[in-house]
């Protein structure tokens, strides 16, 4: 058992890791398992699920959102880097389900973002290739090789 005191101080701790950059539940575990009693770390981290601050839905949905405006990735990758993350399988595939033909759109034109700065040095065929490599729906390369 723990008092109120270890309680307060290792959420303290964890509060400035998750306030610094926003964490998965996996994140947190992994970081202060070796640090604390797991059942005081099992406490805090529901207490802060409760509080809102670990949302693993809602991180989903920011680390996407965040993908589609920064950087051309498929579907297959955003998915590979949420899964990195420690996220549940299921939580990525149900949010990837709920939104797939914004994503898919977003794919097209990720695809053919990455077409158009390739085609000045590879051949279509290497393009073909590096899209499939990367992970692209065979629909989306098509799309992004149309009128290159």
């Amino acid at each position: 058992m723990y008092t109120i005191e270890d309680f307060d101080e290792q959420k303290s701790k964890i509060m400035k890791y998750i306030v610094y950059k926003k964490r998965t539940e996996s994140e947190i575990r992994n970081k202060f398992k070796q640090a604390m009693d797991s059942e005081l770390l099992e406490d805090i981290i529901v207490h802060l699920k409760e509080a809102g601050y670990v949302d693993d839905k809602n991180y989903i949905a920011k680390s996407i959102n965040e993908f589609i405006n920064l950087k051309n990735l498929s579907i297959r990758e955003i998915k590979y880097k949420l899964m990195t993350k420690g996220l549940d399988n299921r939580l990525i595939d149900d949010y990837i389900d709920d939104n797939i033909e914004m994503l898919l759109e977003y794919e097209q034109k990720s695809a053919r973002s990455l077409a158009i700065k390739k085609s000045s040095i590879l051949t279509i065929d290497e393009i073909n290739l590096y899209l499939i490599n990367k992970g692209y729906k065979k629909s989306s390369i098509e799309y992004a090789l149309e009128e290159l």
